[in-house]
Formats: C-alpha cells, sequence, structure tokens
C-alpha cells in the first residue's frame, strides 16, 4: 500500500480509507479491475488524491450534495463508465445498467435476469404509450 490508514486525511473517515486500501488491495493483486464507492465530499477528496498518487484511472460522477460515486480501475473500464453513465444511475437505461453492472464484477446470471426485467418492464411502458 502507498501510506498507512492510520494517517487520514483531515476529514476523511476511517472506514473509507479502509475500504479503499481493499479495493487497492484486490486491484493491485489483479482480482478485480474496477470498483465504485459512494463517498460524502471530505471522503471523496481523500480517495481522488490517492488514486491519483497511484495514477489510477478514476471518473468523478456527482450523485448529489453530499454523495459522490467514486469509478477507478483499469483505464479502458474508466473511458467505459465515462461513456456509459451520463445521468443517474437510476435512470441508465436496461443496456447501460448491464454494462455498468458486468464491469463492477457482479453475477452475470443475475446482471442477465436484471437486463431482462427491466428490458420487460420497459418494453410494457412503451406498449402502454
Amino acid at each position: 500500500m502507498d501510506q498507512p490508514v492510520d494517517l487520514i486525511p483531515a476529514g476523511a473517515s476511517r472506514a473509507s480509507l479502509k475500504i479503499l486500501a481493499h479495493h487497492l488491495y484486490e486491484y493491485d493483486k489483479g482480482v478485480r479491475q474496477m470498483f465504485m464507492m459512494t463517498l460524502g465530499p471530505c471522503d471523496t477528496d481523500a480517495v481522488i488524491r490517492r488514486l491519483c498518487r497511484r495514477g489510477i484511472a478514476h471518473h468523478i460522477h456527482p450523485v448529489s450534495p453530499a454523495k459522490t460515486n467514486v469509478f477507478f480501475g483499469r483505464p479502458a473500464w474508466i473511458d467505459t463508465v465515462r461513456a456509459v453513465v451520463c445521468k443517474p444511475l437510476n435512470q441508465l437505461s436496461p443496456e447501460e445498467d448491464f454494462i455498468l453492472g458486468v464491469l463492477l464484477g457482479y453475477d452475470k446470471e443475475m446482471q442477465c435476469r436484471r437486463f431482462l426485467a427491466l428490458a420487460q418492464a420497459r418494453a410494457g411502458v412503451c406498449a402502454a404509450e
């Protein structure tokens, strides 16, 4: 790791930095290639500083004034997130939702079932119009 978790930047929470340390361990070992953390403003700044120091690609997606999603991982994966995540996550199309879930390493069968359910619900809405 690049810095002990005990050296916590002002305002950052110990829990968020411990989770980040675990994510970075998995990233370094090749266990996972992309991560998403939902953070408050102080934690977001601390996480981004650490990612920048490590040269890890990341994308910041504001959720609200109090929350931000920080995606980080392999550059091509983060470029894909930048192309797909251009609106609130609950407004993603079934296809965008599927891509994001697969990139984050969610169970592929569950993602397929989720995609089919969202696509079917969308088709029902379109048929009702």
